[in-house]
């Protein structure tokens, strides 16, 4: 008996203080704000793993800290995608950049980085950034800016297409911020837009190309304005399939351009893009003699881009984006 009383007095103890605990967690969680942030904060990572490129321009993950409060940028498409999202309070510093949707981060207050194609890396590293966003032009510094910071590289799939391309890179930027549902809201229309473009192109021909330094290059559908050949739809006779073009492009006679005799001629203005001193306009070198015997001339088809500096620096961006298809439409849907 003498067992049995000390056992019984102390489960009914056990039980007092459960009900007693319990009934404080339950009031804890309704009525106290402290102890709701602190669980909210519990569940919110520290780190996020993503898909990024290399510097051998390979698939890799890549940890990074989730929502980053400074952000260095050498990539303007990114710089883009992460002012539409409206996290660009976060940029601590960036390349230089001529693009007038951008100016805003062109200040005293966020540190110059250098350009898109060479980076000061004194200056990244002085910025202190949480992650930086680079494009393929700075691959080769991949390893070097790795050292000062996860190094987020991100690029355009000709294979996929530029708007899925920004969709997805738009998804991979946002989910360091938990912002994945926006993403859809600002990709709001741009299905539409190509629909709409697609059947302007159907059935037609084309020659896409990029004036640099006096003369015209042919692009193809593997690199720079792919879109106006795999999305929008026009057949590009330019160049080849086989053919790689991706970078700037492979020189072209006008006598060529005359063979071809496309329905449309597109011509993104390089020159005008990086801002050449003294370079011959695109409209210069294009209207001589020979196209102006074409078809797409006397038709009124050659398309200048109006933005160059947009389709040769930011493409990948969503305002960029937006800016491009703005280019085709002024001219096949007016």
């Amino acid at each position: 008996m003498k067992k049995i009383l000390p056992l019984a007095l102390a489960a009914a103890l056990s039980l007092s203080l459960f009900g007693c605990a319990g009934g404080t967690t339950v009031a804890g969680q309704a009525d106290s704000p402290a102890t709701s942030q602190a669980a909210v904060q519990t569940e919110t990572p520290s780190t996020v793993t993503i898909a990024s490129l290399n510097g051998s321009k390979e698939t890799v993950e890549l940890e990074v800290p989730y929502n980053p409060q400074r952000i260095a940028i050498l990539d303007m498409a990114s710089l883009d995608i992460l002012d539409a999202l409206g996290v660009g309070d976060r940029v601590v510093g960036t390349a230089d950049t001529s693009l007038e949707y951008l100016q805003s981060y062109i200040n005293d207050d966020i540190a110059n980085l250098g350009t898109i194609k060479e980076a000061d890396l004194e200056a990244v590293m002085a910025a202190e950034p949480d992650v930086i966003f680079i494009s393929g032009r700075l691959a080769s510094s991949y390893d070097a800016l790795s050292e000062i910071a996860p190094v987020v590289y991100l690029s355009t799939d000709t294979e996929i297409g530029v708007v899925e391309s920004v969709r997805k890179n738009a998804s991979t930027i946002a989910s360091l911020f938990g912002l994945e549902e926006k993403v859809e809201e600002l990709m709001a229309g741009f299905d539409a837009r190509i629909a709409a473009l697609q059947e302007a192109a159907a059935g037609k021909t084309a020659i896409v190309g990029m004036c640099t330094s006096g003369s015209f290059n042919v692009l193809g559908n593997d690199g720079r304005c792919s879109i106006i050949g795999v999305e929008v739809g026009f057949e590009n006779i330019g160049v080849d399939a086989q053919i790689d073009t991706s970078t700037h492009g492979n020189e072209a006679s006008f006598e060529f351009i005359v063979d071809k005799d496309p329905d449309y001629i597109f011509v993104m203005d390089r020159d005008a893009a990086i801002g050449t001193d003294g370079a011959k306009l695109a409209q210069e070198i294009m209207e001589n003699e020979l196209v102006m015997g074409t078809r797409a001339y006397q038709e009124g088809h050659i398309v200048y881009l109006a933005h160059p500096a947009v389709w040769y620096t930011a493409e990948g961006g969503i305002t960029a984006l937006d800016t491009m298809l703005s280019d085709l439409e002024t001219t096949l849907l007016a």
